[in-house]
């Protein structure tokens, strides 16, 4: 059961840092940081065959391999600025967690545009 591994590593390193914020609160970032690190770092295995299930997904529906790219770009986008944001948070630092947080906003925005463009291409070639 990884998901007992995953959370009693957390756990772990939640108890850790805590006892050390006493002490050294600028280690118990680094700490919650690294926790996070090695957290991704053991779930890219499980990333990547999600990924490969929608490859295949994409190609037998037809789906041109540039929405799919983005498609994924956008949720790597919004998974990365999440986890950026919660680091910025434990730090205290909030107000920087909201700004990483505007700016995948907008990166998602941009590279949403092409599709939103194709999508409003195929909606105007059905009506007459």
């Amino acid at each position: 059961m990884e998901i007992i591994e995953i959370v009693g590593l957390g756990i772990i390193g939640m108890i850790m840092s805590v006892v050390i914020k006493q002490y050294q609160p600028e280690f118990a970032v680094q700490l919650s940081l690294v926790v996070g690190i090695i957290i991704f770092v053991l779930m890219l295995g499980k990333i990547s065959v999600i990924i490969d299930v929608l490859k295949k997904l994409a190609t037998r529906a037809n789906v041109d391999m540039v929405y799919f790219q983005t498609i994924l770009k956008i949720i790597g986008i919004a998974y990365i600025a999440e986890f950026g944001a919660q680091v910025c948070r434990d730090a205290g630092e909030g107000v920087i967690a909201t700004k990483i947080e505007f700016a995948a906003k907008l990166l998602i925005m941009v590279l949403g545009i092409p599709i939103m463009l194709a999508i409003l291409e195929s909606v105007m070639q059905l009506l007459p």
